[in-house]
């Protein structure tokens, strides 16, 4: 009991220490941990749950901090015996924007934690932010309760998430190493992930879903089919929408796509007008996209 109580405060206390900038308790809490310092007293964590760092993404960050510093402190904290030195909780890309635009200081919040409220704080805030991967979000949770004894129900309380969505997300580590690679790449969704589970070869599934680009739909679809024992074929969605779409607007398509980054999609309509989408996967990708458009 005093284990639980002990989780649920520190569930409140991860919320006002990187709740919305707007939150007033937040603030206060933020500003009594509050300061800078060089930017090479800090060291990334071998416990930070991300591990990929897309090198466009690093890119558009690099240019924001570049041009408005850093907006949200970095979460770290002391190392033992060391004068100097910190171990990053929570902010690694933001640190290694900071080193690309040459910033001599960068803004810290200083937290006392230990090894696995460090883990948590981690995790809490690269969920919010929606900066882990499906995968990467997979492998925290898995080590939360493998070396603190969690359970999917203490989890949900302290990241903030219903009870099934931890259990779907921890299902995603049975998929097979190529798939889950799949996914850290973002050649596979998250939503595709979780239906992958339903087939009984989601390696080569998966692989469809990049070559054909079968929908969710689609492959939930073929995971019924095959537990009544049918086997219909799945239509191939990306050959249909080649189809539907001429040359230079394809060509149009991947121009852009080259100049932004970004994945582009262009449809036409019969009354002469149209649409044209821009996927972007991150809010700094979003405000990079903004100022480009503003220039």
């Amino acid at each position: 009991m005093a284990e639980e109580q002990g989780r649920s405060r520190l569930g409140r206390g991860l919320a006002a220490l990187i709740g919305d900038v707007g939150d007033e308790i937040g603030a206060i809490e933020r500003s009594r941990g509050q300061r800078k310092v060089p930017v090479e007293f800090l060291r990334p964590s071998a416990r930070n749950p991300r591990r990929i760092f897309d090198d466009a993404e690093l890119d558009d960050l690099t240019a924001s901090v570049r041009e408005r510093g850093i907006l949200q402190p970095i979460i770290v904290r002391a190392f033992p015996g060391m004068l100097d030195a910190y171990e990053i909780i929570a902010g690694e890309r933001r640190w290694r924007a900071a080193q690309r635009a040459e910033l001599h200081e960068v803004p810290v919040i200083l937290v006392e934690a230990n090894d696995r409220e460090a883990l948590e704080i981690a995790i809490v805030e690269n969920v919010q932010r929606a900066d882990l991967n499906a995968i990467e979000e997979a492998a925290g949770y898995e080590r939360l309760i493998a070396e603190f004894d969690y359970t999917q129900n203490d989890l949900a309380k302290v990241i903030g998430k219903s009870r099934s969505h931890v259990a779907n997300t921890l299902r995603l580590s049975k998929l097979p190493e190529p798939v889950r690679q799949m996914v850290s790449e973002g050649a596979v969704s998250a939503g595709h992930a979780r239906a992958l589970l339903s087939v009984s070869d989601p390696e080569q599934v998966a692989k469809r879903i990049v070559e054909q680009g079968l929908t969710v739909r689609d492959i939930e679809r073929l995971g019924q089919e095959e537990a009544r024992g049918e086997t219909k074929s799945v239509p191939n969605t990306a050959a249909v929408a080649k189809r539907e779409k001429d040359p230079d607007t394809r060509a149009v398509e991947k121009a852009l796509e080259e100049a932004l980054g970004l994945g582009v999609s262009i449809k036409h309509r019969a009354n002469g007008g149209g649409e044209m989408k821009i996927a972007y996967k991150t809010l700094e990708q979003l405000d990079a996209l903004c100022r480009r458009l503003k220039d």
